[in-house]
Formats: structure tokens, C-alpha cells, sequence
């Protein structure tokens, strides 16, 4: 088994070869060297005078038996085992087809997984396919028509396939290496695996999406677009069937993959009284700065350094019990209108791979509970949805509610700025407290005020808010068991993110693992 060697430090330029060799020099031992290669880099900027990567280096040695003993006696080792996906497939006949419903992160790897073990799911996803719905969000950010179904939140690929693409997570499961390492067999840079901080760019995540589905349906799966679940119909604890745009499909078990976003399946689903609990999420703004700015802020007199990656950062503050933060930042990126309901604006942040844009933006958000909207199930669903419906009656369109950060400060929003907005339906001035409730506003006053301590770009007037971003994260948890089965509905799998058991890209697909390893568990594949 291989053991990663942590914490080596390392100059800007210095070689990956020089950094592999001075690892090794830290394990003492003469046993043959099998592999060794980069494993992590991370830049530590925390000190201007003393910018430069952290490694990690994996190594691969000829004595088994010695890889285990020195991470034993060194805590700087990290033994690893190989990723590994091992599902225990029952033999149980059950009638009827696996449906998952929603094809973002968590729907495709759980459907991949189905397919890969022999059975042969049925996906229902209510947007387009991944090219005809990037013509589709183009043509609305063109200030064509907005398609309700497709778009933003909608398509194949889900919401992330119009992000930075980010691979980061919290949650440590050992699924993730092998999340990372599939994403690379379809087509995603490898160094994914390598970087502290991976992201894959919208532009890459659009031909990875379409290679995983032609997996799916080389395998008998069946990626139906332009398909809605509309009901279900459930049985003795069970759903027996559901009800598409298409017409009705028999079920042996039903995955509900669905987005953040899917506020009409929620309300279907309360309505069917399946169990479902409001939970935590944040709005606020799109905050837009000059690249150079954030870089400058983090690297001083060593921006512009080609050794250096693009600036990014990640902010917190906590008063008085509530937290503001900065979230999804975008280096080099574009704010775009990301709306899925007539009469509402939201924004969000997307990057290609090069990140290479002139601006960069990051969500400024809030976070909001049930003490702030009401503890009812769709209390959080109809809080944002007000939120949005107010910036569009602010704006009269979908055009984004916006000030710079002077403006917003001094309660006289403003426009005039050195910094070109990106948000491609244009802005129009707006006083946020018009839109947003004060514990909101409040909150990202102080969070400006006390991310400028941190990065000089943050005491910017010249910054711009563009508003709002209500779609951090789903407003309603569809409450399962440890067999990952909704509450009193046996096959039936709440799943992902919009389901409120994850929160990235990483983490629904995992997830979405998990749920395919349970159904396998529980149902014999397909003939």
C-alpha cells in the first residue's frame, strides 16, 4: 500500500523532481523506491516575505511490510489504501426499475454505479442535455427567454456544470479518491488528484457529463431528457410507480437526486406527506473584484509572479450567533444570471479551467434558519423566493440588483466603478435593504468590514455587489434512515444536495455512491 509523506516545504521554483527527492530523504530507510509522485500542493501565502508551497508526496516502496511500520513510528506518514468501490449486489428479485430522478452529480454517480453492476436505471431529468442546454442558458444570458426547465439549475450535469467546478469537500470519506480518479478515466486533468484546492472549469465538466452518460447507456441505462417526475405513487411503504411528463414507470426503487432547486417537487412531496424538516442556508451577493486586486491582497509584492496560482480565498465572521462568509469564489471568472422562475433574479459564479477572466467574484452570504424564515417545511423555499421576486420588482426584469461596495455602504447605491461587472444582463442600482431583511444587510456590512483586516480588496469601494445569491445550498432536508431510505418508504432514497446531504459537487457524488451501494444491497440487478 502506498504512504503519503506530508508537510514538505517548497520554493516557487523549485522542481517537482527536487521536492520528490527531498521527501524521500525524510523516510531514512534503504528500501527500493517502486513510484513517487506529487501528491498535494498547496500554497501557504500567510507570510508576504515568506510565500511557498506545502507538498505531500505519495510513495510506493518494494517492502509492504516497511510502508506500514515507518507510518507507525512518524507521524509526518500517512498510510493510504488504494480508493475502492466494493458493492455487495443481493440476489433479491424485486419488480419494476430503478429510477433516478435528476442527473447533477449525485444522480450520475449513482446512476453510473447501478449501471456499472448490471442493473439498468431509468434517469429523469427535466432539463436538456448538456449542449442544447448551454445554447439554451446562453441564449437567456443573451436577454433571451428564460426556460424554466433548463438552465442554471436544470440539465444535465446539474448546477455544477456552470460553476468553477470545484472538487473540494470537508466530509472524508474514502469514496472521494475514488470520485476524483473516475472523473480523470472521463476526461478530467489529472491533476485533480494532486492539488489541494482541484477544480475541473465548466468548459471541462460539460464533455465529462456527456462521457459518463454514454457510459450509463452503453451499460442498458436509459438518461431520459426533458422528462419530469411529476408524482409518485406510493403502496405499503413503498414506492410502486411514478408519473413522468412521459407517463408512468414501475419502480423498484426511486432515487431523489434533485437540486437545490427544485422547489415544485419539494411541494409535491410535502403534499404526499413524505417526511421533510427546513434547514439552514445563506443568501447575500455576488461580490466582483479586479483579479489583480484579490492577488494583490493575498500576495503583495509578489503579484504577478507566473510560479504563483490564481488568488483565491475563503472568509468567515461570527457575531452574535450569526455568520457571514464568502463562498463558491470564482478566480478569473464571470457572475451570471442563474434564475430558474419567472419573476425572480439570482445570480451565481462560474470559471473555466484556465480561470483566466480579468475579474473575480465569490458569494458575500448570510447565513439564515428557521429562527429566521419559520421552522414549516417550504418556510425556506418561500424566504428566498420572496428574496429574489423583491429584486426583480427592484430591477423590473432579470437584470441583477446591484451597488458597489461604497454605494451599499453608505445607503446610496451607485454604479460608478473601475470595475467592468460581468453579469452579462446588465445591473441596475439598488438599495439591498429593499430587498433583503436586516439581519441580512447588517451581517454583510460587518463581514466587509472585517474581511478588509484580512485582504486589503474587501475595503474596495470600488467592489461591486451583485444580488442576491439564494441558492447556496437546498432549504429542505427529505429526512432518511441509516439505510439512506426515506423515512417509512422503504425504497425510496433521498439523495445529494437538493435533498440536503450535500454540499458540492464531491460530496453529492458521493453520496450518490452511497445510495447505489444501499439499493445494490437491498435488489438484484436488471436481467
Amino acid at each position: 500500500m502506498p504512504i503519503i509523506i506530508n508537510q514538505i516545504k517548497a520554493g516557487l521554483s523549485q522542481s517537482s523532481e527536487s521536492i520528490i527527492n527531498k521527501a524521500l530523504k525524510t523516510l531514512r530507510t534503504g528500501a527500493a523506491v517502486k513510484q513517487a509522485d506529487l501528491h498535494k500542493i498547496s500554497l501557504d501565502a500567510r507570510r508576504r516575505d515568506d510565500i511557498h508551497y506545502v507538498c505531500s508526496v505519495f510513495v510506493r516502496l518494494s517492502d509492504e511490510a516497511l510502508e506500514k511500520k515507518l507510518c507507525e513510528k512518524n507521524k509526518s506518514l500517512t498510510y493510504v489504501r488504494p480508493s475502492s468501490f466494493e458493492p455487495v449486489v443481493s440476489t433479491n428479485k424485486a419488480e419494476g426499475r430503478v429510477v433516478v430522478a435528476g442527473f447533477g452529480p449525485a444522480g450520475m454517480f449513482c446512476a453510473l454505479a447501478l449501471a456499472e453492476q448490471g442493473y439498468k436505471p431509468i434517469v429523469l431529468e427535466r432539463g436538456e442535455d448538456v449542449d442544447r442546454r448551454t445554447q439554451t442558458v446562453r441564449d437567456f444570458w443573451g436577454g433571451g427567454r428564460l426556460n424554466e426547465n433548463s438552465n442554471v439549475q436544470f440539465g444535465e450535469g446539474g448546477a455544477g456544470t456552470f460553476s468553477d467546478g470545484k472538487l473540494t469537500t470537508r466530509i472524508n470519506d474514502p469514496l472521494c479518491s475514488y470520485v476524483l480518479e473516475r472523473f480523470v478515466g472521463f476526461g478530467a486533468p489529472e491533476e485533480i488528484c494532486t492539488k489541494a484546492k482541484p477544480h475541473i472549469g465548466t468548459d471541462n465538466l460539460r464533455h465529462i457529463v456527456k462521457a459518463i452518460r454514454e457510459r450509463i447507456i452503453s451499460l442498458g441505462g436509459e438518461v431520459r431528457f426533458c422528462t419530469k417526475l411529476e408524482d409518485i405513487t406510493f403502496s405499503d411503504g413503498k414506492a410502486e410507480s411514478v408519473r413522468t411528463s412521459d407517463g408512468e414507470i414501475k419502480t423498484s426503487a426511486v432515487v431523489l437526486a434533485l437540486g437545490h432547486s427544485a422547489r415544485d417537487t419539494f411541494e409535491m412531496l410535502a403534499q404526499k406527506g413524505v417526511v421533510m424538516q427546513a434547514k439552514a442556508f445563506s443568501v447575500g451577493a455576488r461580490i466582483e473584484h479586479l483579479q489583480s486586486e484579490v492577488e494583490k491582497s493575498l500576495y503583495g509584492e509578489h503579484a504577478g509572479d507566473p510560479a504563483l496560482p490564481k488568488g483565491e480565498y475563503q472568509l468567515s465572521w461570527r457575531e452574535n450567533g450569526n455568520g457571514v462568509y464568502t463562498f463558491c469564489m470564482c478566480p478569473g471568472g464571470t457572475v451570471v444570471a442563474a434564475a430558474s422562475e419567472q419573476g425572480g433574479v439570482v445570480t451565481n459564479g462560474m470559471s473555466e479551467f484556465a480561470r483566466d477572466g480579468k475579474n473575480a467574484n465569490a458569494a458575500l452570504v448570510v447565513g439564515v434558519s428557521p429562527d429566521d424564515f419559520g421552522s414549516g417545511v417550504l418556510d425556506g423555499v418561500d424566504f428566498a423566493r420572496k428574496i429574489e421576486r423583491n429584486a426583480f420588482e427592484q430591477t423590473g426584469s432579470f437584470k441583477a440588483a446591484a451597488t458597489t461596495v461604497r454605494g451599499f455602504l453608505s445607503g446610496k447605491p451607485d454604479l460608478a466603478t473601475k470595475i467592468e461587472p460581468t453579469y452579462s444582463l446588465g445591473l441596475v442600482p439598488c438599495d439591498f435593504t429593499k430587498i433583503f431583511p436586516k439581519k441580512v444587510t447588517d451581517m454583510m456590512t460587518i463581514g466587509l468590514e472585517k474581511f478588509s483586516h484580512k485582504m486589503a480588496c474587501f475595503g474596495d469601494g470600488d467592489a461591486v455587489l451583485s444580488a442576491p445569491e439564494t441558492r447556496t445550498s437546498s432549504p429542505v432536508r427529505i429526512t432518511r434512515n441509516d439505510e439512506l431510505a426515506a423515512i417509512g418508504i422503504g425504497n425510496l432514497y433521498p439523495c445529494g444536495e437538493g435533498a440536503g446531504y450535500a454540499g458540492g459537487i464531491m460530496s453529492a457524488a458521493v453520496d450518490g455512491l452511497n445510495v447505489a451501494l444501499k439499493i445494490m444491497e437491498r435488489i438484484a440487478p436488471e436481467n
